[in-house]
């Protein structure tokens, strides 16, 4: 049948576990001349509050059994949800057995991903898995022809003006869009419980995965202006991008997203105050230093000319100092856990710049999951929270590193796990002097962080490069000793690498012809 305007909402089904909302949903609704059909809880905040309501029980006549486990799965229910208005045989059914028809169905389902968030045991967790709530949302969404179903209580000032503008009935439009909702809903729902199952049973990767999200924002475009985009939240409270509130600036971009992200894990890997600028989700400059001011300082050194037009990440709260340096270049985005007020006075006179505030730091020990496309396919992983601690380095050469080279090895492995691979990082006394990603050759990326480095000195009118006495990391075992000898050549004075390779004993041999210091990790950091 064709789809126009439903006879005016004369009877009403609500059941909702989220209450918000709800006492003022009910008494417009019954101010409208609305039936009100309610269970449980939901139907005693209705009565509660002097508003006429009927119970389901007293709906079907048949009462709530088994613990609340079983109330609106009966005929009188769903067949007033599923009957096809106009058509003559379902009519005359639902006469014949005394099912009116329910034009609105207001639900929304036991809060079974906020249990399993709290820690709660299996049978809690079990328990409040909804079975009728899903099953009177999915007949609704199928009946939206007629029927008009709300899961969200967000929805229910638009719902309320639907009817008020088209004389106590919903638009067919809206109708449609309310019911596209609604099986959203369901569908995160049910890939809730399912992912859940599987980790009870153990299994690290389910038979199916279920990847859901809320749309948080529809993007301009993606990494270029032709390609479309949209951020996802997840619901995780994982402090972060995702939960961010943006204070000021316009809208974040899809590489604004990704770039900010990717700034903020960095600087999560430090216990001390740490800065990272970011360009094109790689870092530009990293340091950690006594105060934010004296870090960025530094981390800004590393690569000034990149910095502009940056991100900008840090671990502790914007301080007015730091906000004052860093308004002196076109910075894109910054992001704190908090700031104060001073900052956020000097930065609202940078209308462009993006301020975003995390109300904490992420854990960057913390197990995660990353899931990448393919063409026809996806890729999951394990988030990349492997951390390396002075106890876990092998010495290998014959001179081991100093007490502050082996800190700066620490430091420089901890951002080369950021680093696009290929990844060479050169640091000193806790801060990069120069960095080289991205490349197809390791050798590559040696010579392009210590060009870098030679860059920065020169721009800091320094007599020598910055790499002069630095270390150096690399994500991955150097497969031959030319990378490592570059590094020499750039005057790195000690080495931190993966070891592996067939050609190990020959990298070695190099390292103590050139008496660089060198340990191993047994630890990789490809980032692809």
């Amino acid at each position: 049948m064709a789809e126009t305007l439903n006879p005016r909402i004369a009877r009403a089904l609500i059941s909702v576990s989220d209450k918000t909302g709800l006492v003022d949903l009910a008494r417009a609704l019954h101010d409208a001349g609305v039936v009100l059909l309610s269970t449980g809880g939901s139907a005693a905040a209705i009565r509660d509050a002097g508003i006429p309501v009927t119970e389901v029980a007293d709906h079907t006549g048949f009462p709530e059994m088994l613990d609340g486990r079983v109330k609106t799965l009966h005929p009188k229910i769903h067949g007033g949800i599923l009957g096809i208005r106009g058509n003559a045989a379902h009519e005359a059914a639902m006469a014949d057995h005394g099912i009116p028809p329910i034009d609105l169905v207001v639900v929304n389902l036991y809060p079974f991903e906020a249990t399993v968030a709290k820690g709660a045991d299996f049978e809690t967790c079990v328990e409040n898995i909804d079975i009728g709530g899903p099953s009177m949302i999915r007949a609704a969404a199928k009946n939206h022809a007629a029927v008009t179903v709300i899961v969200d209580p967000a929805d229910y000032t638009p719902l309320l003006a639907e009817i008020a503008a088209n004389g106590g009935a919903t638009a067919a439009a809206f109708r449609r869009a309310m019911a596209g909702k609604a099986f959203a809903r369901t569908g995160a729902y049910d890939a809730a419980i399912s992912t859940w199952f599987s980790r009870q049973e153990g299994k690290t990767f389910p038979e199916r995965l279920f990847l859901t999200g809320t749309l948080a924002q529809e993007l301009r475009y993606g990494e270029n202006p032709h390609q479309q985009a949209a951020f996802y939240t997840d619901g995780a409270a994982r402090p972060g991008v995702a939960t961010a509130r943006q204070v000021q600036g316009k809208e974040l971009s899809y590489n604004n997203l990704n770039d900010t992200d990717a700034a903020f894990e960095l600087v999560a890997e430090f216990e001390a105050p740490a800065v990272a600028i970011i360009k094109h989700a790689n870092p530009c400059g990293v340091a950690t230093g006594k105060d934010l001011s004296a870090a960025y300082a530094e981390a800004l050194k590393c690569d000034p000319v990149s910095a502009f037009g940056g991100i900008v990440a840090v671990n502790r709260t914007l301080t007015t100092a730091l906000a004052e340096e860093v308004a002196k270049i076109f910075t894109e985005v910054v992001i704190a856990p908090e700031a104060e007020d001073g900052a956020l006075a000097i930065f609202a006179a940078k209308k462009n710049l993006r301020l975003l505030l995390t109300g904490g730091m992420p854990d960057a020990a913390a197990p995660g999951w990353f899931a990448k496309t393919l063409s026809g396919g996806i890729l999951m992983q394990s988030r990349d929270n492997g951390r390396i601690a002075a106890a876990d380095v092998k010495v290998v050469t014959k001179r081991a590193p100093t007490e502050q080279e082996l800190r700066d090895l620490l430091f420089a492995f901890t951002v080369a796990k950021h680093v696009k691979s290929n990844a060479i990082v050169y640091a000193k006394d806790g801060a990069t002097v120069g960095i080289g990603a991205g490349q197809m050759s390791r050798v590559d990326s040696s010579r392009i962080a210590a060009h870098k480095a030679g860059d920065a000195a020169d721009i800091a009118k320094l007599p020598a490069s910055l790499a002069k006495g630095s270390v150096v990391a690399s994500d991955a075992f150097f497969p031959f000793a030319d990378g490592l000898l570059a590094a020499a050549e750039a005057g790195a004075t000690a080495v931190i690498q993966p070891g592996g390779s067939i050609r190990d004993a020959e990298v070695i041999a190099a390292a103590d012809d050139a008496n660089l210091a060198m340990v191993f990790t047994g630890m990789r950091h490809f980032r692809h």
